[in-house]
């Protein structure tokens, strides 16, 4: 056995699991056997934690581990919750702490933050679950132009993220929606898609900030979840902006990464409008597959992603 004992948590009761496998796997073929002994733990989609193919409970297969980098994406992986299992059992790990994790996964209360710091949002609506569909959608065409960006306040990737206009389409994406959880309604900013990462302690900076990359999905779509991992989105890094919106995005994203009290990296999103820099929302847990952006970023600036991976484990490990 080498060195550090690397417990790699994948998979996980979300609607990312599958890209969430992708993640892990990207993470466990890139750190360095050399330095690391990594173990594949993976969790099904009823939350039962596996090791060696075998199922396991997570406090026979943390007390093993040093470290724990999570490969996680979306509730469960993002929301805090786990974050709050590997605190009770006192294990490092990677990323944000449970309560970063929480605020930045709550759509809402994240922008409620970047409003706080005088960073520019969209009008939105928080919409609970218990709301009436016919009133809330009879009050949003009154209120908001139309269409209107209409999302899950708590998942990720773009997964049931609709972009409607007027009372019906409304109305029927609200009552899709809510049975499930509650939602965000959300001003339509026309501009172009752009995110930034930063990473802490990276080059000798205390918050590293990378590159923007310009999002261009396909004609006629938004950076839907088809067109995040289907390879029909182009993704330009450095994005084409002026040195001046570059640099405003840049130093966003590490103001919201201080705002939300994040921990080791996160990624945020913006609509760059003619009107200025809106911020969208951060990913505490950045996607790492082929298809993801941050990978892209660290090797716009030079970084291998072994060296990327050992840096979070180091970081986790402090």
């Amino acid at each position: 056995m080498t060195g550090t004992v690397v417990g790699v948590l994948r998979g996980g009761p979300s609607r990312e699991h599958e890209v969430s496998l992708l993640s892990g796997h990207a993470i466990i073929a890139n750190l360095p056997r050399d330095k690391y002994t990594v173990r594949d733990i993976y969790i099904d989609k009823q939350g039962i934690w596996h090791e060696r193919g075998k199922p396991s409970t997570p406090a026979d297969i943390l007390r093993s581990l040093d470290v724990v980098m999570v490969g996680l994406h979306g509730e469960y992986g993002e929301d805090g919750e786990v974050q709050r299992l590997l605190e009770k059992f006192n294990v490092p790990f990677t990323g944000s702490d449970s309560f970063g994790s929480h605020v930045a996964m709550h759509k809402a209360m994240a922008k409620e933050r970047a409003k706080e710091i005088g960073v520019k949002t969209a009008k939105y609506l928080l919409i609970e679950q218990d709301s009436d569909p016919h009133a809330v959608a009879y009050e949003v065409v009154r209120s908001f132009h139309q269409p209107v960006v209409v999302k899950p306040v708590r998942w990720g990737s773009s997964v049931g993220i609709k972009i409607v206009g007027g009372y019906a389409p409304l109305h029927a994406a609200l009552v899709d929606l809510l049975e499930e959880t509650e939602v965000l309604i959300e001003e339509f900013i026309r501009g172009t898609e752009a995110t930034a990462g930063v990473v802490e302690g990276l080059r000798g900076e205390s918050l590293y900030a990378l590159p923007p990359i310009e999002i261009v999905p396909p004609q006629n779509d938004f950076f839907s979840y088809d067109a995040k991992y289907s390879g029909k989105t182009k993704e330009i890094c450095p994005g084409r902006f002026s040195k001046e919106v570059s640099q405003e995005l840049m130093e966003t994203a590490q103001r919201m990464h201080d705002a939300l009290n994040l921990r080791h990296y996160s990624r945020s999103d913006f609509i760059v409008a003619p009107s200025g820099i809106y911020y969208l929302e951060t990913n505490t847990l950045p996607g790492l597959t082929k298809e993801s952006l941050l990978p892209k970023s660290l090797a716009a600036v030079g970084v291998p992603f072994p060296e990327f991976l050992s840096h979070l484990v180091e970081l986790a490990r402090r």
